[in-house]
């Protein structure tokens, strides 16, 4: 893959989540819209791209949280992590059945 660029470090502390998030759009924004340019270039649906990178992102987010006992919104239960051995969105996939479109 070409590199994408850097990513600077925040100017903002973590305790002030609207300016330290905002701030985290602004360095991650032009970053996102290359990956998409280039799955896009590459003969992806821009669309499927944007998808796969959110279902990445928050299985990578679930994937470390493990170990802190999961989402107590539904008990624990992660829905975004697929079994071992099982395809890349196997687990999601069976999960969203009972509830509907993604809107």
């Amino acid at each position: 893959m070409t590199g994408i660029g850097s990513v600077s470090a925040p100017t903002h502390p973590a305790n002030e989540f609207l300016a330290y998030e905002a701030e985290c759009r602004s360095v991650l924004g032009p970053l996102l819209i290359s990956v998409l340019d280039m799955a896009e270039s590459a003969g992806w649906s821009r669309r499927t791209a944007a998808s796969t990178l959110m279902f990445l992102a928050a299985q990578h987010v679930s994937a470390a949280s493990e170990g802190s006992g999961g989402s107590t919104r539904d008990g624990g239960r992660d829905h975004l992590s697929p079994t071992a051995n099982d395809g890349p969105m196997s687990g999601w996939e069976e999960d969203r059945h009972d509830r509907g479109p993604i809107a």
